[in-house]
């Protein structure tokens, strides 16, 4: 019966769990945003990369 008692009160196993919940939804944000980025950054470069083109084509 004490050992029972002793298994009811102990919390670690929850604090675990809600840590790994934590981590679980940062890694999603991180993810999302690292989504949003790419595509920010892809047309970032493309712009950069027509205006290189244009300026090298009409430079003589």
């Amino acid at each position: 019966m004490k050992n029972f008692a002793r298994f009811m009160n102990d919390e670690s196993g929850a604090t675990a769990i809600e840590y790994a919940l934590l981590a679980g939804l940062i890694g999603v944000g991180i993810v999302t945003a690292a989504t949003n980025l790419k595509t920010d950054i892809t047309e970032l470069f493309s712009r950069i990369g027509t205006k290189l083109d244009s300026a090298a084509k009409t430079t003589p």
